[in-house]
């Protein structure tokens, strides 16, 4: 049975959860920048992350109506599992182990170049499956007619095992001065870019190299942080000649993001969505419109404003940036702020909500029915139903008030239940209140409360359990059918029906819960009395043929441990029942209660009233009577008002 106590443990196991999820919400003016930030707070490489757009983002007109984007960016699962290995190994994780372990087939790659008066040659071996490089192809294009000399063993040995990415010299070769390649440098009006001009180097002319582009830069007093290393290897290993080639960008600025909430709660209530179960059903039952929150929960977190980083142009002058805005945030009603100052809690158990830009934990939920639009409702505070009930749902909160009828449905509620109407069980409509229950009517449900039950019409039909009262007030106030349980009173204007057709029984003076549980436990003690004897009498013929055979077949010697075994475990369920039936029944006659049955008008022939256990069975109509104990006997005296005096709901509004 799901109460609202289990709500809060499953609530706060949800809390621990997401406190372990390798996951975070990020706000930023761009998908990049939401993935660089969040791999900040992941602790990981952009490449390992996953995510969903919760919200998209929008540049605005002028920068008006700018809109932020909203990322739930999360950990590729496969990289943490990798990450718990490693650490389990005490080993720690490189980012770089998840590019080896995607391996792929490349085929090796050389390149033969003239600097200066050298030939040199850069090697890349193969990777995987690839095609690993024909030594004839390297020494073919070595021997060119300007070549000098080269050394074919060291040509071998770079072709075999590489050459680490970088040029080696393995030979000479006829250099012409007047046929190098020349460089020019280009830079942008801004000084945000440079690029590049290199002619075709001629027959024997040096072609040019990282140094020579490096120190054509630096003539031009571009400094090294803008100069893009990878892209000038990439011009020399691949030239692309008479066409300008961008080597060196400035560091822009980068502008401090703006301070902002980071909610850890949905704040757009049109994407609460229903269950999908595996099959991709939804469950229009369930459809978690409501976010229940606990207390001291948090609920959103102030992402502190960044400074600005600046920036230089490819010249060295430094290039100014915006430091991010801060933002004030308003508390709404039963929040807090954590000692940190920045992230909010719960003040108290309830739902949390978004109203006019303020968080708010409300602890009442008023909604017009329950219905295919709302579905079963769960909620830690006090649900307000201005409608009804409708067949076939459930409602679990701390305390339930509806205006309208509860038809055949579950009701749950850890204190007080409220039915102005009345209520239709249909034969399978269950309540349960960890306090008391106020309702118009009772019709063919099953009841269990804590404390009282009070009605103003009639219970009908119904199985009734108060740990207290059940008390009938109005002009009908009567009790037909069904069996009622009270720990100290019963009372009604009439009990029964005429001709007695229906059977009524009304039971007081007793610990329900108690009572409930002595009869079960009688039961099985009247079970296993039976399965001990018939073992007894097994176990007898058994040994009994022992005897007069002096040994007993393989499976009738292992049939005869076995009902040992099982008679000594039968006897110890037996002593530990016969234990708690004991305790039981010396509750029951320590019960302070001593339990009255109270009728005001009427109690129809064939009802039965049991008072401390004792039966009085109402043979013929009775008027103003009330059935008490004493001395062992249930007895009738004039009829008593209800000891219970009025009372008024608590933990809930009511207009």
């Amino acid at each position: 049975m799901v109460t609202l106590e289990s709500i809060r443990e499953e609530m706060k196991k949800r809390l621990e959860l997401d406190n372990q999820l390798h996951s975070v919400e990020v706000y930023a003016d761009t998908i990049d920048e939401a993935l660089a930030d969040a791999s900040v707070q992941l602790d990981t490489k952009v490449a390992n992350l996953q995510y969903e757009i919760i919200e998209k983002g929008s540049d605005g007109i002028l920068g008006l109506g700018k809109k932020h984007w909203r990322l739930k960016i999360y950990q590729d699962p496969s990289t943490i599992k990798v990450v718990k290995n490693l650490a389990s190994e005490g080993l720690s994780f490189d980012d770089n182990l998840e590019e080896g372990m995607q391996v792929k087939n490349q085929d090796g790659l050389f390149f033969v170049r003239h600097f200066g008066s050298d030939v040199v040659l850069k090697v890349i071996l193969p990777v995987g499956n690839g095609t690993p490089i024909d030594i004839k192809d390297v020494v073919a294009e070595i021997k060119r007619p300007d070549t000098l000399e080269f050394d074919e063993s060291l040509v071998r040995k770079y072709v075999k095992n590489g050459t680490d990415g970088q040029y080696n010299i393995i030979g000479k070769y006829k250099h012409v001065a007047a046929g190098d390649a020349l460089i020019s440098v280009d830079v942008t009006k801004d000084e945000m870019k440079a690029s590049i001009l290199v002619s075709s180097p001629s027959m024997s002319g040096a072609e040019a190299s990282r140094d020579s582009i490096l120190r054509a830069l630096s003539s031009q007093g571009i400094i090294d942080q803008c100069i893009n290393m990878e892209k000038i290897d990439e011009f020399v290993d691949h030239p692309v000649y008479n066409m300008p080639f961008e080597v060196a960008e400035a560091i822009k600025p980068v502008d401090g993001k703006d301070a902002y909430l980071q909610y850890n709660f949905e704040t757009d209530t049109q994407k609460l969505r229903g269950k999908i179960s595996e099959s991709g059903q939804i469950n229009y039952k369930e459809w978690n419109q409501i976010q229940n929150v606990i207390a001291g929960q948090p609920l959103a977190k102030k992402i502190a404003a960044e400074r600005g980083k600046g920036g230089k142009t490819i010249f060295g002058r430094y290039l100014e940036a915006k430091n991010g805005k801060d933002i004030q945030i308003q508390l709404g009603t039963n929040v807090r702020f954590d000692r940190d100052g920045v992230t909010i809690k719960a003040e108290i158990d309830g739902e949390v909500m978004l109203i006019g830009g303020k968080i708010c934990v409300e602890p009442v939920k008023y909604l017009d029915a329950v219905d295919v639009k709302t579905g079963d409702i769960k909620f830690v505070g006090t649900v307000v139903i201005k409608g009804s009930v409708e067949e076939g749902y459930n409602v679990e909160a701390t305390n339930i008030e509806v205006h309208g009828i509860v038809d055949k449905s579950r009701l749950i509620a850890s204190g007080n239940i409220v039915v102005q109407s009345g209520i239709f069980g249909k034969g399978e409509g269950y309540i349960k209140a960890g306090k008391s229950l106020w309702a118009k009517f009772i019709n063919d449900a099953t009841v269990e409360v804590e404390e009282n039950v009070i009605v103003t019409d009639s219970i009908v039909n119904s199985n009734v359990t108060a740990m207290k009262n059940i008390v009938l007030r109005g002009k009908k106030a009567q009790i037909i059918g069904g069996h009622l349980l009270a720990t100290e009173e019963i009372c009604a204007r009439k009990v029964g029906s005429p001709g007695g057709g229906t059977e009524t029984i009304l039971e007081v003076g007793i610990d329900p819960r108690a009572k409930t549980r002595l009869l079960d436990l009688q039961k099985k003690q009247a079970d296993n009395t039976k399965e001990a004897e018939l073992i007894e009498l097994d176990i007898q013929t058994l040994e009994q043929q022992k005897k007069l055979r002096k040994k007993l077949p393989q499976d009738k010697e292992d049939k005869l441990n076995s009902l040992k075994q099982r008679k000594d475990t039968v006897s110890e369920e037996l002593e530990s029942m016969n234990q708690e039936i004991e305790q039981i029944q010396e509750h029951l006659r320590e019960l302070k209660a001593v339990g009255k049955v109270k009728v005001e008008d009427t109690v129809f022939a064939g009802v039965k009233i049991y008072v401390r256990d004792v039966l009085d069975e109402v043979k013929m109509d009775v008027k103003n009577t009330t059935f008490y104990f004493e001395k062992s006997f249930s007895k009738r005296g004039p009829y008593e008002p209800p000891s219970l005096e009025e009372e008024v709901p608590s933990g809930y509004s009511s207009n």
